[in-house]
């Protein structure tokens, strides 16, 4: 059965870090493009940061720059998200997804495979 998984999502202070794992069961990460998207209440889902399959292109959405780190890790099968210099506005379910159909990587429609979520709260 396949699967995405998220994990490493919790409360934590302005200005401090998280990692968020990404682990896949059921395929492999290595060869596919793997996004990271959140979505804020209220707000539409938006993309956060994308890792090609080719693992030499990466993209980050202009928000996050200089803050947030995409990796990944082809023995634990799983893509993280390291997050850094965390903003209350940072606050989301961070989603990552799996099966890029082509197109704008920072668009919902194109991926075709999504994990559960994971809750991260920036907030003193």
């Amino acid at each position: 059965q396949r699967q995405l998984v998220e994990s490493g999502g919790g409360l934590v202070q302005p200005g401090g870090s998280l990692r968020l794992s990404c682990t896949a069961s059921g395929f492999t990460v290595e060869y596919r493009t793997i996004g990271w998207f959140r979505q804020a209440p209220g707000k539409e889902r938006e993309g956060v940061s994308c890792i090609r399959n080719s693992g030499d292109t990466i993209y980050y959405a202009d928000s996050v720059k200089g803050r947030f780190s995409i990796s990944r890790d082809n023995a634990k099968n799983t893509v993280y998200l390291q997050m850094n210099s965390l903003q209350p506005e940072d606050t989301a379910v961070y989603y990552c997804a799996s099966n890029f159909f082509g197109g704008r990587w920072s668009s919902t429609s194109s991926w075709g495979f999504w994990g559960q979520g994971t809750q991260v709260t920036v907030s003193s």
